[in-house]
């Protein structure tokens, strides 16, 4: 057979199976791609919140990187969890020596990802400072939604046109893209999602679904573009190609436990029934 693109992500583990790299993984699978991972945490979290977080040391976290890229070989990565200052540094580090991001031809998606939907911190904070001098001037694209964008700019985004000026600010740190994601904008009848690339703003708009059950969206839009990316396309293909997976991850969105249920990527997919019917195995 012939072997699929591979991507990497660099994230935490969620142990509701919701988002982080479990969402990541889901949504890799779901576009055609062979997903990696070098795991930065471990939560322990279900559909109610995060009752803790332990994270991995920094240098394990960059062996499995190197690790990954210098055997399998990427064709994309991206981030998610990340955690403390630290981790930050060690996966910059790592995605130098390996050649993802600005100092290679590996393609790198950075979801500054600072806290779960719940609210629980998932960032400490002098690890902000280290995504705006480490990981966003490295960073091929940025998703920051508008919790984020408040955390690394200080700009409140309340109307499309403020989405315009975090943008420009958060392209000042450096990424060659910036995607500001507008699931937040919630006076906002659709959710527009603004691409910038320092010149130009390309908009892609969708419709704003009436459903709690969004954890993992952001995991989930990430690496549906990394996915893209990974097989070649260019950034504002990759985008477009994410929206619109993301799109209907959300309408096929699906309660789990007590609380929040988890964006579906499984819309990809044929129905289970197609594969195992009574009878079908034998033995």
């Amino acid at each position: 057979m012939r072997t699929p693109p591979r991507t990497l992500t660099i994230a935490g583990s969620d142990s509701g199976g919701c988002a982080g790299l479990q969402a990541d993984l889901r949504t890799f699978f779901a576009c055609g791609v062979h997903g990696t991972t070098a795991v930065t945490a471990v939560t322990v979290q279900n559909s109610l919140g995060v009752t803790g977080v332990h994270t991995i040391p920094p240098e394990v976290v960059a062996a499995q990187v190197e690790s990954v890229v210098t055997d399998i070989g990427v064709q994309a990565a991206k981030t998610g969890m990340l955690a403390t200052a630290e981790i930050i540094a060690a996966v910059a580090g790592a995605c130098d020596r390996v050649g993802i991001g600005r100092a290679g031809d590996i393609p790198f998606v950075v979801d500054p990802v600072a806290a779960s939907m719940h609210g629980d911190p998932l960032l400490h904070e002098a690890a902000l400072d280290s995504y705006r001098t480490e990981l966003f001037p490295r960073a091929t694209l940025i998703t920051p939604n508008l919790d984020e964008v408040r955390l690394f700019t200080g700009l409140d985004v309340t109307t499309r046109a403020q989405q315009r000026d975090a943008a420009k600010a958060l392209f000042d740190h450096g990424p060659q893209w910036v995607l500001v994601k507008g699931g937040h904008l919630w006076g906002d009848p659709e959710c527009l999602d603004l691409l910038y690339d320092g010149s130009e703003f390309t908009e892609f708009v969708g419709p704003r679904f009436d459903t709690e059950h969004t954890h993992g969206s952001g995991d989930t839009l990430a690496s549906s573009i990394t996915s893209a990316l990974a097989k070649g396309a260019d950034v504002v293909s990759a985008v477009r190609a994410g929206k619109a997976f993301i799109v209907e991850s959300v309408r096929g969105a699906y309660p789990v436990g007590a609380g929040v249920g988890p964006v579906s990527p499984l819309w990809r997919l044929p129905d289970a029934a197609e594969f195992l019917t009574p009878g079908s195995i034998t033995g």
